[in-house]
């Protein structure tokens, strides 16, 4: 079948964004995979570890918020590359320093800040430039990269230290930036990409939406409210879970640091299935975004309760891995449905931050919790508070309004 030229366009953006946030979280996810060797040279606990990937949640965090406002207003380009390449940079100093200075958490969450001007940017520029049917596509192609970065990281903690690993990223990273500045300005030059238009047209047609209460009740019509919420659950999940899912295996599964990661590996590449997975429930259940979530907040919590009762190595990793992709099949309607389809607000980088802001701001709470929940009340238990969490995901999913909401079309 031939591709129609807006087809072509949405083929081009999405892959060089694709390609781009891969780097991203092969980057994000380097101390999840090499957790259990940084614990095993004796220069880290979990402790230690935790308020490390903490420091970089909450710089993360902070990071969405502000970047993604910004990415409002600067082109993608400048703000995709310089957050490449200063990551990038960050990652390379942080190898050398990691484990004998003071100053590595603030170096790390350093990093977590420039990855941060990704994403928003990223979203308005496939937002604004496709169709809104190829933007969901484009979108889903980046949240399948963002899943599948995970294994790639434990491939890499797996025939590497855990110095080289995060020096290969660094290095990794900043020719990414290179790429990325370079493909940007050409696409921008040939007209696929261009910055503000649609806002633009939106302000002819309707007049601006000027003041911040006009935004904020704009964005009430959106239900960020609920969206909110579902980005906090499964920012846990998603970020801090999958964070600690190797050094699980290894203490309570009972394998060793090196097994840990390629079975790390192995898990992550399974997980990165979902963004598929979840698009083909969402179709077969008629492309209602609402009854997509709470069907995977309802699995998601069957699952981590399967968890807790299986103690058997190989069926309690099966379902360890079922519960983190229904919960990331709530997170994919959310970033690669709701999300992109805010384009006529005109904030889609704004709003995408804040979300992200606030999924990782959960995470990075997550993280200290349940680094040192683990040494007082023991895995089985935190697994209970996993379980409860997707509990409170099925209740926010919940119809809330005896009116019918018209679900969100193609």
């Amino acid at each position: 079948m031939k591709l129609t030229k807006e087809a072509k366009k949405a083929i081009m953006i999405g892959t060089l964004c694709s390609v781009s946030y891969f780097a991203v979280y092969i980057a994000r996810n380097i101390m999840g995979a090499v957790s259990p060797g940084m614990i095993e040279s004796g220069l880290f606990t979990e402790e230690s570890i935790g308020t490390i990937s903490s420091t970089y949640f909450v710089f993360y965090a902070v990071g969405q918020l502000i970047n993604g406002a910004i990415g409002d207003r600067v082109k993608a380009r400048w703000m995709i590359s310089i957050g490449l390449f200063m990551a990038g940079v960050m990652n390379l100093i942080f190898s050398r320093i990691a484990g004998v200075s003071a100053a590595a958490p603030f170096v790390y969450g350093m990093t977590g800040f420039f990855l941060a001007m990704i994403y928003g940017p990223m979203t308005k520029s496939v937002a604004e430039n496709t169709e809104p049917i190829y933007a969901t596509r484009c979108s889903l192609g980046f949240t399948f990269a963002s899943f599948v970065g995970s294994p790639m990281a434990g491939v890499l903690a797996t025939f590497m230290v855990w110095q080289s690993v995060y020096a290969f990223s660094g290095v990794a990273l900043c020719v990414m930036a290179i790429a990325a500045f370079t493909v940007f300005f050409i696409f921008e030059k040939k007209g696929l990409i261009r910055y503000g238009q649609f806002r633009v047209e939106k302000k002819a047609e309707s007049g601006a939406v000027g003041s911040l209460w006009d935004k904020i009740k704009l964005l009430w019509h959106h239900r960020i409210l609920k969206f909110t919420l579902i980005s906090v659950l499964t920012g846990i999940v998603r970020t801090s879970v999958t964070f600690w899912l190797s050094t699980y295996i290894s203490q309570q599964l009972g394998f060793t640091p090196k097994a840990a990661a390629s079975i790390f590996t192995a898990a992550t590449f399974i997980i990165s299935m979902t963004a598929f997975i979840s698009v083909f429930v969402y179709e077969r259940l008629k492309r209602n975004m609402d009854l997509t979530i709470l069907v995977m907040f309802s699995s998601s919590a069957t699952f981590f309760a399967l968890v807790f009762l299986v103690h058997q190595p190989v069926l309690n990793m099966i379902f360890m891995v079922l519960a983190i992709m229904s919960s990331n099949g709530a997170a994919t309607m959310l970033w690669s449905r709701y999300c992109p389809s805010l384009r006529d607000t005109g904030m889609v980088s704004g709003v995408t931050g804040f979300l992200d802001f606030m999924s990782y701001m959960g995470a990075a709470s997550a993280n200290l919790l349940f680094a040192n929940a683990v040494s007082v009340i023991g895995w089985g238990n935190l697994i209970l508070v996993w379980f409860g969490l997707m509990v409170v995901g099925v209740i926010i999913a919940l119809p809330y309004s005896k009116f019918k909401r018209k679900t969100l079309q193609k």
